[in-house]
């Protein structure tokens, strides 16, 4: 996927978006696969690993000019603060959090996005839907996990568990902050490109992580049961590969906090997919929560959908 000084077309932006939204709404389903088999920095070093490497021998076949310092020093920076920091942070923290606490802090990342932005301050603030729909997008979010919540709530350690909040807003604002820094200063035009480097970065960051934890030490590789390798199979090429690509792409060419969006509509996807193939209930404060997130979507993309106001002629 590359950008252009052309407007992209409609259906590219639709399918970009509906790649990024479901496939990575899938992702918290085969992660809790994989984890049944690889130990969490392991599996994030394999995973970015073999997905850079993928991209990289894809682009060297499409002829993309890959090694250039200028082109990977952007690209580097910005993987390490998305896939890393982000990431990592979540990975690490899910030892002692619940998930869905963890899941609603990491909602919060539109936000930081709206907060970050300072090109767009000025649109971005002025404009009251799309406050609104962050606003509420993120109480949809509590209201679809505040059950569970309320039920992990009591076995809480304080001290431990503040720090590793405090853990999750970074990671939420090394997500936002990144994303950022990849629009405004990616230098090659190529999604394919710039997300074979940021993968390729934060794979190789993972390692010491797993060296460190003992990880490399204790994994068994012929041990792994089959789901597990499929479940990896699947996190590199849909939710590294493909959908990753696709976010980068669509922060060039469409509004961070339109894009942000995803963060929203992940946990709606991963709740139904429960729901359907792992056999989950879903209870009547869930479904007010994905109706309360589907109409922050909408109250964010409402300028869009708005007709503009004819300007009266003068005589």
């Amino acid at each position: 996927m590359q950008t252009s000084t052309k407007t992209p077309s409609t259906l590219m932006v639709v399918l970009a978006f509906a790649t990024v939204y479901i496939v990575w709404g899938s992702t918290y389903f085969f992660i809790q696969r994989a984890l049944e088999g690889f130990p969490p920095f392991f599996l994030g070093a394999f995973r970015f690993i073999i997905a850079g490497l993928l991209m990289l021998g894809w682009s060297l076949m499409q002829g993309e000019k890959i090694f250039s310092w200028n082109v990977m020093k952007p690209a580097i920076l910005t993987g390490l603060l998305l896939l890393f920091v982000g990431n990592g942070v979540v990975i690490w923290v899910e030892q002692f959090l619940p998930s869905a606490m963890v899941a609603i802090m990491v909602s919060s990342s539109p936000l930081w996005f709206v907060l970050l932005d300072k090109p767009k301050w000025s649109e971005n603030l002025s404009n009251k839907s799309t406050i609104l729909g962050l606003v509420v997008g993120f109480a949809g979010v509590i209201l679809l996990f505040y059950e569970k919540i309320v039920d992990t709530m009591s076995s809480l350690n304080s001290g431990r568990d503040l720090f590793a909040m405090t853990l999750v807003v970074i990671g939420s604002m090394a997500w936002a902050g990144g994303s950022l820094y990849s629009k405004y200063n990616s230098v090659s035009t190529s999604a394919t490109v710039n997300s074979t480097w940021q993968m390729l970065a934060a794979g190789i960051a993972f390692i010491p992580g797993a060296f460190f934890s003992g990880e490399f030490a204790s994994v068994e590789l012929s041990t792994i049961p089959a789901n597990a390798w499929l479940a990896t199979g699947y996190l590199i090429i849909f939710g590294s590969i493909a959908a990753f690509s696709a976010y980068v792409w669509l922060l060039k060419v469409q509004p961070a906090t339109k894009v942000s969006t995803y963060a929203y509509v992940n946990p709606v996807v991963a709740v139904l997919l429960g729901v359907f193939f792992a056999h989950e209930s879903i209870t009547p404060l869930q479904i007010s929560g994905l109706i309360v997130i589907l109409g922050s979507v909408l109250l964010i993309n409402l300028h869009k959908y708005r007709k503009p106001k004819q300007v009266a002629a003068t005589v």
